[in-house]
């Protein structure tokens, strides 16, 4: 079995001592909810395809705990291990390993604009060495449930971090959308998880609801904001349904356990020998209304009851 050369900050999943000669290489900025589901999808679609941790491959998984110069420094390592697959989640991941090989296929996941974060330049057969899924929120949902359950909303506060490329395309769209449906977006910029609680409380009083996108930094950090939320009975909405689970007030997005099987079965295809160049890179399918009654209830928000019966999951 392929070892790490020296010591990185984060988590490794370990794995017995076996002989294998496939080494699948997963890597995540930071650990929350969805992309630890992510991770955990990637195996289970390995699995299904014939690679099971611990038989026919070797499964290593390293975070790097918000840092992006930890994620280049895993990156590197990666590389130096000569491992078989790269598997970035994340785009700060993405980019980390794309920077350090154009050798060794990359599948990346939850990826929300790959070619504004110039991993390719085309999502068709993207040429290269890497290909992989894009996590693209629907933001035209997102826009239109907040309008459906606070119809009385006419500004919102996006907290977000700037240097997150995901998340720049992600409130550009926001901008778009709300503006064809006569809301305006307060820009509240964060560039670390210690700071989302502040920034949080800077726009109370200037929105009328909180939003944020898939951002690994604030959501990394997410009770703090929610919290912010509660004490001002501001409703506040999320980019993916995990982070309802921990008390926002609702979404509409991707079960990213299953957009990580999804990718797991394009690394197998790169594993029976197709070039990641000659794989279309693909949008994760499937999206899940959750609603938290619990939380809209701390927020002084009551949802519909046209919401709630359509509803995935509804959090009591």
């Amino acid at each position: 079995m392929r070892k790490l050369g020296i010591a990185l900050l984060g988590a490794i999943i370990a794995t017995p001592a076996f002989a294998a000669d496939i080494t699948v290489a997963v890597t995540a900025i930071v650990e929350h909810p969805a992309l630890d589901a992510a991770r955990d999808g990637i195996k289970e679609g390995l699995a299904a395809e014939g690679y099971a941790d611990g038989k026919e491959i070797d499964f290593i998984y390293q975070s790097a705990q918000g840092a992006p110069a930890t994620a280049a420094q895993i990156a590197r390592q990666f590389v130096g291990d000569n491992v078989t697959v790269i598997v970035p989640i994340s785009t700060p991941s993405a980019q980390a390993a794309a920077a350090a090989t154009k050798d060794i296929p990359i599948v990346f996941t939850a990826v929300t604009d790959p070619i504004a974060a110039e991993l390719v330049a085309t999502l068709e057969k993207p040429g290269g060495n890497i290909t992989g899924i894009s996590d693209m929120s629907p933001m035209a949902d997102h826009v239109a449930l907040i309008k459906e359950i606070t119809p009385n909303v006419k500004s919102i506060g996006v907290l977000f971090n700037p240097g997150e490329a995901n998340s720049v395309s992600l409130v550009d769209r926001l901008k778009e959308v709300a503006s064809g449906a006569g809301l305006a977006v307060v820009e509240a910029p964060v560039t670390k998880s210690a700071d989302v609680q502040a920034v949080a409380r800077s726009l109370v009083g200037k929105v009328d609801a909180m939003y944020v996108p898939t951002d690994n930094t604030v959501v990394s950090a997410l009770e703090a904001a929610i919290a912010v939320a509660d004490e001002n009975d501001i409703p506040f909405y999320a980019g993916d349904t995990d982070s309802v689970k921990r008390g926002a007030l609702a979404s509409i997005g991707f079960n990213y356990f299953d957009v990580g099987v999804e990718t797991g079965k394009v690394v197998a295809r790169v594993l029976k020998g197709e070039k990641p160049g000659d794989i279309d890179v693909t949008f994760a399918s499937g999206t899940d209304l959750f609603v938290n009654k619990s939380a809209a209830e701390k927020m002084g928000v009551t949802i519909p009851e046209a919401v709630i019966a359509r509803a995935n999951t509804v959090i009591e």
